[in-house]
């Protein structure tokens, strides 16, 4: 009998209410792969993208899709192969099948033991945001000592790309809304406003000037000011929509893949032991109102993570 488990899933293109409850099939782990018993899992921008078919030529899926990219879990079933992860490992990072589901599929090398320190619904909201900063900023090559910009610093992944570069002893500068601006400014950044006179403000705060630029705003003239602050193209990254990187001649962060999953999951676990690493959980949703949470994702203005509890 083939394993079926419940999910939230759409089976065409469009708004958030496509999503519907559905039964999917799973295959048995295969070679370096285990099946985990899904706890939380988070939302991303990407998800939505996704859902909606703006991302389909750069990610073509079939129909029906469970979406979701990052779990925390317990692993129920293990393939060969899957180094020392065991049956009742609490584990979280990237899967392989979609998230948004009772049980998914993951490659046991983008997984972690949970500490037992982080919430269910924080691992749940680490992998895709640590993973994503860290690839940026690496296609940055960031160094000790650089200025970083981050734009929409106070969302999930702004969250923690300000705190892994601060501990790589990176100087950060934030654009959020300000009502954020105390909570940027706890993250260990210096807080500036979005909107007209963007680069004049930033060059207030760093007359030495800034170095590279992480967009994760796609409005508001946030990839035109970078380019203008860092002298060129050449060291600033979006993470908004490959055709407003294409259209700008910047890099789009998504159409990387992470070097080192596995490596991105023990920085953030370390500095979360070390220093007590800050993973907001916006708001948590119960899987069946994962249509609601997605909108929310949508709307914008989210300060740190959307999360769906499944069980």
């Amino acid at each position: 009998m083939p394993f079926t488990t419940h999910a939230m899933a759409f089976d065409r293109f469009g708004a958030a209410d496509v999503l519907a409850p559905r039964e999917v099939e799973l295959p048995d782990p295969g070679p370096g792969q285990v099946r985990i018993a899904v706890r939380t899992a988070a939302v991303n921008p990407l998800d939505c993208k996704i859902r909606s078919g703006a991302m389909q030529e750069l990610f073509p899926l079939p129909l029906p899709h469970v979406p979701g990219l990052e779990a925390a879990g317990v692993v129920e079933s293990v393939g060969p192969e899957a180094g020392e992860l065991a049956v009742g490992d609490e584990v979280f990072g990237w899967t392989l099948t979609g998230s948004y589901a009772g049980h998914a599929l993951a490659e046991a090398g983008g997984l972690a033991r949970r500490p037992h320190q982080l919430g269910w619904a924080e691992a749940a909201a680490v992998p895709t945001a640590a993973g994503t900063a860290l690839r940026c900023f690496r296609l940055l090559a960031l160094k000790p000592g650089e200025t970083l910009l981050v734009h929409a610093a106070a969302g999930g992944v702004g969250t923690l790309a300000l705190q892994l570069a601060a501990a790589r002893g990176i100087r950060v500068i934030g654009t959020a809304s300000e009502p954020n601006h105390a909570y940027v400014r706890e993250l260990g950044a210096v807080p500036v406003a979005y909107g007209e006179g963007l680069a004049e403000r930033v060059r207030a705060v760093a007359p030495q000037g800034v170095d590279a630029a992480l967009d994760g705003a796609g409005r508001g003239g946030a990839i035109e000011a970078s380019i203008e602050l860092t002298g060129g193209t050449e060291r600033v990254v979006t993470m908004t929509h490959p055709a407003e990187a294409a259209r700008h001649g910047v890099r789009f962060a998504e159409s990387e893949a992470s070097p080192d999953p596995a490596g991105a999951l023990a920085e953030a676990s370390a500095l979360h032991m070390a220093d007590g690493l800050r993973l907001p959980v916006h708001r948590l949703y119960p899987l069946a109102e994962a249509a609601y949470a997605m909108r929310e994702s949508e709307a914008g203005h989210v300060r740190g993570k959307l999360v769906l509890v499944v069980r």
